[in-house]
This record gives structure tokens, sequence and C-alpha cells, in this order.
């Protein structure tokens, strides 16, 4: 079987959600297939995008914002693929000859539609009109042969909305194995760890406000950031030094950091998944979030609520409320706490992996191209 990977959302410095997403997952694809006889071969646009991908076989093809993207099957047919992975929903399907899976991560630009500030302006206007109604998601979605999500709670809202009429497979994401997590015995530092995006629905501002609450406490935002959102957030901050900006962190750095931090921490108003709150629990790093389902489902909780814990791997938290953040994080300075969430967070992890996403996206291959023959 011949199964191209759609990697051209894939960052050239520093990983972001997406990019991690794709990495990860086409290099245990990969791995997992060899011995099945599968051949993988990476779609790229750019070639500093092989910086952060696994040595492969790769393609380059325009990129997923050309003109040119509507009518890409052009450029892939002569190929020959058997089946098509794109770890986005916005692949361009017209004239393909292979089969198609297109994976829709979350539905949260239908309730926070600005979208990312590094498009290019007709991109993002495009962007919101599509999000103006579910009618074109499931246009695009159905021209596909199946459909990918990455939880049981995007899953679920997808059926909810009837956004496809296709099959729906959960590929979730997963972290890196790690060897050695950190020794629940060794005292945290009175640091705080963010990984993601600067965008509203995030709500950095919350986390700020709860930090505000922590005389003592660093915050690390890890991710690339515009100076201007960066003047904004440090604007909100009672102790401008207490927010540590790397505006990009090597991955060394990271796990340094997880290693260390007292807690992963994320306020946010809606997310897909959540990949660094499973990156910091498979380092036994506590985790303090908001009281979202996804939260709820990566935690272990029958349902995201308030004030709980799923063996005190996850504490949720609303929101809005920077006293009740703060007193989750200054629950972790008792040393019992700490050690019970630590080794929760690590077992809890251990139910992700990126092999047996591997092999459901393998399986779902294989039965499409058997239908295709």
């Amino acid at each position: 079987m011949r199964l191209f990977f759609d990697c051209r959302y894939t960052r050239t410095r520093v990983h972001d959600g997406i990019s991690r997403y794709t990495a990860s997952l086409v290099e245990a694809v990969a791995a997992a297939g060899e011995q099945d006889g599968v051949e993988v071969t990476m779609l790229i646009s750019d070639p500093e995008q092989l910086n952060l991908l696994p040595e492969l076989p790769h393609l380059r093809i325009s990129s997923p914002t050309s003109a040119r993207e509507p009518l890409v099957a052009r450029q892939i047919n002569p190929h020959r693929p058997d089946v098509v992975f794109s770890p986005m929903q916005t692949m361009g399907s017209l004239g393909r000859r292979y089969r198609l899976v297109l994976t829709l991560h979350d539905l949260i630009y239908y309730q926070h539609r600005t979208p990312p500030r590094n498009l290019p302006a007709p991109v993002r206007a495009g962007w919101r009109l599509y999000h103006f109604s579910y009618l074109p998601q499931r246009l695009v979605l159905n021209q596909a042969d199946a459909v990918a999500t990455v939880s049981g709670t995007t899953r679920d809202l997808m059926a909810q909305h009837r956004l496809t009429r296709r099959p729906v497979e959960i590929i979730s994401n997963a972290a890196q194995p790690v060897e050695q997590p950190r020794d629940p015995a060794d005292a945290p530092d009175r640091e705080l760890v963010y990984m993601g995006s600067f965008m509203e629905y995030k709500n950095v501002e919350g986390l700020i406000r709860g930090v505000n609450e922590l005389p003592g406490y660093t915050l690390h935002l890890c991710s690339p950031i515009t100076p201007g959102r960066r003047a904004e957030l440090s604007a909100l901050a009672h102790r401008p030094a207490q927010l540590v900006f790397h505006d990009g962190i090597a991955e060394e750095d990271y796990r340094r950091l997880l290693r260390r931090a007292a807690a992963l921490v994320t306020l946010s108003r809606a997310e897909g998944f959540g990949l660094p709150v499973v990156e910091a629990m498979s380092y036994g790093t506590p985790v303090v979030l908001s009281d979202l389902p996804i939260f709820g489902e990566i935690a272990g909780f029958a349902a995201a609520r308030p004030g709980t814990s799923a063996g005190r791997a996850a504490q949720l938290v609303g929101a809005d409320d920077p006293e009740a953040f703060a007193r989750a994080v200054r629950s972790l300075e008792d040393r019992q706490v700490f050690d019970v969430s630590s080794q929760a967070a690590r077992t809890r992890a251990l139910d992700f992996s990126w092999q047996d996403s591997a092999q459901r996206l393998l399986d779902l291959s294989r039965r499409l191209a058997a239908g295709r023959r």
C-alpha cells in the first residue's frame, strides 16, 4: 500500500500543535507499516519543513494556502498513491484518483471565529466566511472517504452537528515516550509552564490574572509571540518579572522545564485535544486546567467538573476564576499532594500512544485501499 501523508502544516523552526501531531504520527505510521510493506511518502511545500520531520521519502507540492489547493490532486495523482491522509480538513479533493482521509481536530472556530494572525489576509477573510455556517464543513468532509478526529469529545460534537456521513475514526494525539519521568520525591520549583498559542480563545489573560494571585511563582510562556501581543499580556501582570517569554523554546529546554515545574497550566476556553497536557503528564508533571469537556476526557473524568481530579492527575478550575486557579497551584506545595498528582499524571499519560494512533490509521487506510481495488 502506498500511503501519502500531508506534512505541509509542519513548521520549520518550532512545532505548534498541528505540526507536532503531523511529525509524530507520520514517524509512528512509517515505523508500524514498514514490516507490512506500507510505503509512506511525506507531502511538503517547503524544504525547511524537513528540519522537523523524520527521514522519509517526500514529494514537494504547492502550499496548502495557495490558490492551487482546490486542484492539488493534479500534482498528486501522477504518483499513484492508494491513500492520502491529511491532518487537516482543508486539503483539495477535486479530480483525485486515490482514497482520502481528512482530519477535523475541533470546532473551535465556530464559536471563536478570529483566525490565526499569521495567515495571509485573503485566507483570513475566507476563514471567517467558512465558519459562519456548518454547510461548508459538511461539503468538505463528505468529499473524503473517511474522517479522522483526535478525541471522543470532538467526535460527539461532529455527530451533534451532523458534519459528515463518512465513517469517523479517532486517531488521537499522544506524547513522545519518556524513558525517565521526573522523580516525584524531588521538590518542584515554583514554576508554571504554558505551551500554546496566544490567540484570544486560549485565555492567556486568565493565566496571568491567576499568577497575579501567586507571588513567588514564575510563568513560562513557551511559544513564539509577536511583540504587540507580548506587550498586551505584560501589561496585565502585577509583577512583570513573573512572566518569562521564551518566544519559541528548544525541545531539550522544554523537557527540562517540564521536569522541574510545579505544573503545566492552561485556562483555554476551547480545545480539540491538548497535546501539551499529555506531554506534561508523561513526565509526571501535574496539570491545572480549565473545566472543558476535552480536558475532562484527557484527565480520565466522566465529565469536566470544576474542583475535581482524576486521582489528582489534573485539577480543573473555572477559566475566569483566578482565585480557584491559585488555590489549585498552591495545593501542589503539599508534598503528598504533589507526589500523588505526579504519579497519577504519569499513569494516565500511558493511555495515549502514537503507536496506537498509527495502527488505527493504518487499519483505516488498508480498509479504504482494499475497497478501492
